[in-house]
């Protein structure tokens, strides 16, 4: 359960680490494609990988029911759509030569029936929900402390603003997540819930 408590960690970093890469390659002026783009990405990705193993652990802090099931899925559904976002820009960014051309590229994957849907503006934001649903009940069932929601949605809402927030949204989600992984880790004393 130790490498549980690792990815919680390792999601959140993935985030904050994404941001600062991706506001290192800005600084130039040009931002993809090239190394600068793919690193940001690959880190973005990496951290998206990370929460798959890191939403689970968590969840099993709960008692087994219906809702546990369904916000974990929904979870899982954002993470999955948010995977093939990343993994679009990536490919976008290999095959083009210039800014320009991976903009096209981006615009003719979105402009597919249901991409820009399903992999943009609506499906990635059930990862977000998904987090903050299993936050509250992990709140209700005294596993967070109460202010773990609120900075959870700083998180989340603060690189919505502008991107250039990003490593700070991805400090606050792990500072919100931090207090669960003594259990999630399963630390003697810490009562771990397998119901």
């Amino acid at each position: 359960m130790k490498r549980a408590a690792l990815f919680v960690i390792a999601g959140p970093v993935g985030i904050a680490a994404y941001g600062l890469v991706r506001l290192w390659g800005r600084s130039d002026g040009v931002y993809g494609p090239g190394f600068d783009w793919q690193a940001a990405h690959l880190v973005g990705l990496a951290g998206m990988v990370c929460f798959v193993p890191a939403v689970l652990a968590l969840a099993r802090l709960l008692p087994r029911s219906p809702w546990r099931a369904g916000v974990v899925a929904l979870t899982m559904v954002g993470l999955a759509a948010t995977m093939v976002q990343f993994g679009a820009d990536i490919v976008e960014g290999l095959l083009a030569a210039d800014r320009a051309e991976m903009s096209a590229l981006g615009a003719d994957f979105k402009d597919v029936p249901g991409v820009e849907v399903a992999f943009y503006d609506v499906v990635p934001q059930f990862f977000f929900l998904g987090l903050v649903v299993l936050a509250g009940m992990l709140v209700a069932k005294r596993r967070l402390p109460w202010w773990s929601v609120p900075l959870l949605v700083v998180g989340i809402v603060a690189p919505a603003v502008t991107l250039n927030l990003l490593p700070i949204g991805g400090l606050c989600i792990l500072a919100a997540l931090t207090p669960a992984l003594s259990a999630v880790a399963g630390t003697p004393g810490v009562p771990h819930s397998t119901r």
